[in-house]
């Protein structure tokens, strides 16, 4: 078995750091309650998450292993307008960052919160209600109070580093982050299941023993796990009518699995530091050849909207890009997303079908329907009986998938596909249809989108370490 310890001298934040992040959250506190107090607003803010709960790992010397956000809720009495609530809340937050030379950007939850760079750590400013339990819940975010406070009162300081050991595997095996392109395991969540198992090995092992879908833990025997249909069910501790686990995907639950069972088998200190993902151009070109498949991208601008509404657009389109592909019986063997969040999007397209031929044979009534079988005789009077029916042939609209696809990014077309408005508008303006062959030959091809290829080709590339 690995050492341990030595992973953990490197994801443990220094007690240095430990010191720099606790003094940083203090002073912005300070400073929020100050002006609060100050400008006779009732609000006080509060450490929450990972940094309160000592589950935090360290941003250390590598960009892919950086875990830190600092959670810094600006609580408001119930009786809060959600309007005051809103505007006092990020007023305090802008002052607060402002005062510290730090800088910030709007994002939005269940209501808009303040994400700012200080002193090289990300910051979130939330405004909460001051809630007690479940049952004043107001919004989403007010359950971060009760979480923090549950963890903090049944999470031992051993299993902290146990935590740590989980978040840091998951997050190297592509399984850690509840956000929707990820859609695998939030930071709660892990700290319920060692919380549950008792330490990392045994999560590990609980997982490949036990797990299926439809699995279901209930710390608080509140008997009512069976309300929920999610591949795993986790009853939130704190409010017996939610699933901590209702945003990890079956795909992410499988990948897990996976990844716990190759390391039970093979256990490498390697799975708890960033895989070295190589590829090459040439070698790309060769694989998709190889598949002896027609792959095809659909590259367009994107919207300029949050990752957190970006991401469920684009995937929405593509499995509705799918869907009218085989409707039409163009065969597809795969497909994909990926976006930079920033202005360019693209949907990967596998197709085991690109031509078909001109004609396809269209069912009619059963030849008991009097009146509908004449109706369709006259329209088709070449048509013949199959079984019960009348069958006949008519003549495809589209015969290769490339013009369906463009045909269906028209302004009439896309009435047939599911899209978001955001990027409906987007793709009625500009996209490009371009073949992965052709894209694989180009020189300044973007490295961000071979990376992709390569993991679509690829995608155990990070649930096993050689």
């Amino acid at each position: 078995m690995i050492d341990f310890r030595r992973i953990l001298d490197d994801i443990e934040p220094s007690k240095d750091e430990e010191l720099r992040v606790r003094n940083l959250s203090l002073k912005l506190m300070e400073i929020i309650n100050r002006t609060a107090h100050d400008t006779g607003v009732n609000a006080e803010a509060v450490l929450l998450g990972s940094v309160a709960k000592n589950t935090w790992i360290s941003n250390g010397d590598n960009e892919d292993g950086k875990d830190l956000d600092i959670d810094i809720f600006i609580k408001f009495p119930l009786t809060t307008s959600l309007d005051d609530l809103k505007v006092q809340g990020l007023e305090l937050a802008e002052k607060c960052i402002t005062d510290i030379d730090g800088t910030y950007e709007e994002r939005y939850a269940s209501h808009p919160y303040l994400t700012g760079t200080i002193e090289g750590y990300m910051v979130d400013f939330v405004p909460c209600y001051n809630i007690k339990d479940s049952s004043e819940l107001k919004s989403a975010v007010d359950r971060t109070l009760l979480h923090t406070e549950y963890i903090t009162a049944n999470l031992r300081p051993d299993q902290t580093k146990e935590v740590r050991l989980l978040k840091r595997f998951m997050k190297m095996v592509g399984t850690y982050g509840s956000e929707f392109k990820v859609g695998g395991f939030s930071g709660y969540l892990c700290e319920l299941l060692v919380i549950h198992y008792g330490s990392f090995l045994d999560v590990l092992k609980g997982v490949f023993d036990q797990w299926k879908p439809g699995f279901q833990i209930d710390l608080m025997n509140y008997g009512t796990a069976k309300l929920f249909k999610d591949p795993l069910v986790v009853v939130d501790p704190t409010d017996g009518n939610r699933n901590v686990s209702a945003a990890l995907t079956l795909q992410k639950m499988a990948e897990f699995r996976v990844a716990a069972d190759n390391f039970l088998e093979n256990p490498k200190k390697s799975y708890f530091y960033p895989k070295t993902i190589t590829y090459h151009r040439e070698t790309l070109r060769d694989e998709f050849k190889n598949r002896q498949t027609h792959s095809i991208i659909l590259a367009f601008p994107t919207p300029d909207i949050p990752a957190d509404a970006l991401h469920p657009q684009i995937q929405k389109t593509e499995k509705s890009l799918v869907k009218i592909l085989e409707t039409d019986d163009f065969k597809v063997m795969g497909s994909d997303y990926w976006t930079d969040e920033n202005k360019t999007g693209i949907i990967l397209l596998e197709m085991n079908t690109w031509h078909l031929t001109p004609f396809q044979k269209y069912s009619g009534p059963q030849v008991w329907d009097q009146g509908n079988s004449w109706k369709f005789l006259e329209k088709h009077p070449e048509s013949w009986v199959e079984g019960d029916r009348w069958v006949t042939r008519t003549k495809r609209q589209y015969q290769d998938a490339e013009s369906l696809i463009q045909g269906t990014l028209t302004s009439r077309g896309i009435k047939n596909l599911r899209v978001g408005k955001h990027l409906k508008k987007k793709l009625l303006e500009k996209y490009n249809l371009v073949d992965v062959l052709d894209l694989l030959i180009a020189e300044d091809a973007d490295e961000d989108i071979l990376k992709f290829l390569h993991c679509y080709l690829h995608k155990n590339e990070l649930l096993i370490r050689d």
